[in-house]
């Protein structure tokens, strides 16, 4: 046996190679032992210029030749230069914006970026803190989606409950060791009510900060939601999905008959099947209320029409191709 079986190291060869690599010694001993290179050829299963290739590489690199190689190409001309890769990992650390805003920003490809941002090894922004840009967060990964054909066919309604901002800014920009005092701090600041309706196959979305999430009030809000889809292109509404809050399940009753609107719910205890919705509560949280330190609750509750229109009308949408979601409605004059 020849001496080329004494390194006792491992290699898992390509998964496409032909031979592996104890095939590739074979052919070496055979070699060495006087056999020509068609009857190795023949008797390996392989061409007589694959014996060739690996006589050769044995003669110019001894046994490490052997191994397997990587078959990424040693230049590649068309690759991003280094200086643009830059821009979009400042551009992703600095603004948290998704490959879409990238890549109109810097007239890249969206697919583009997200190869930048895979090599650089960057996280996903839902991973994110939204204000320190830490990881926060385990990835997760939705294997079934699914969209409506047509604008109005099904909507999503919820409610999120956000802590109000006492005067002067909360922890997120004191700190939490801030200079109010004791007394300060107990006293209870309440909460927000976020009410949000959002359109399956546009992803048009509206929302409210409410002060509670009660019946009537659920209820008034969804009169002012449909008017604000009808003056958005969305004449009607067919179908409205929420989960079996109380309010949602007794409270809209009427409002749903008047307008010809199917009220259907989700299972219980599965929030996922409300998806859309509670995605776009996730984006309010991460790019409306938590995306800078406030100084007092009305300054938020401010911020919020300002951020609904740039959400509709220009924030690049993944789902949708990299386009907002008044993209896809026709308005009426």
């Amino acid at each position: 046996m020849s001496n080329v079986f004494t390194n006792s190291e491992v290699l898992v060869p390509h998964r496409n190679a032909r031979l592996t690599l104890f095939g590739r010694r074979l052919i070496i001993e055979r070699a060495q032992a006087g056999w020509k290179q068609a009857h190795i050829a023949a008797a390996m299963g392989v061409s007589r210029q694959c014996v060739q290739r690996w006589l050769a590489r044995y003669r110019a690199e001894g046994e490490r030749g052997l191994r397997d190689r990587s078959s990424r190409p040693h230049r590649m001309p068309t690759r991003t230069p280094a200086a643009l890769e830059h821009a979009v990992i400042e551009i992703r650390n600095h603004d948290r914006v998704g490959r879409d805003e990238i890549a109109a920003q810097l007239g890249l490809s969206p697919r583009t970026v997200s190869r930048i941002l895979v090599r650089h090894g960057l996280p996903h922004l839902a991973r994110l803190d939204p204000i320190t840009g830490a990881v926060i967060r385990a990835s997760k990964t939705t294997t079934l989606r699914y969209e409506r054909d047509r604008p109005g066919e099904l909507v999503h309604m919820d409610v999120k409950k956000l802590g109000r901002i006492p005067d002067g800014g909360g922890w997120r920009l004191n700190g939490r060791a801030d200079s109010r005092s004791q007394t300060q701090k107990r006293q209870p600041n309440g909460y927000d009510y976020v009410h949000s309706l959002v359109d399956d196959h546009s992803r048009l979305a509206y929302s409210e900060v409410l002060d509670d999430e009660k019946g009537p009030t659920c209820a008034a809000f969804l009169e002012r939601a449909i008017r604000y889809f009808a003056d958005h292109g969305i004449a009607r509404i067919e179908r409205l999905l929420t989960d079996n809050a109380w309010a949602y399940r007794y409270s809209l009753r009427d409002t749903c008959a008047a307008h010809h609107i199917d009220q259907k719910f989700i299972r219980p205890h599965c929030p996922w099947q409300n998806g859309k919705v509670e995605r776009l509560n996730r984006t309010l949280q991460t790019e409306w209320a938590y995306r800078q330190p406030f100084t007092s609750n009305s300054a938020r509750t401010a911020a919020l029409a300002p951020w609904l229109e740039h959400y509709n009308t220009e924030r690049r949408h993944s789902a949708l191709g990299g386009h907002p979601p008044i993209s896809r409605l026709q308005l009426t004059s």
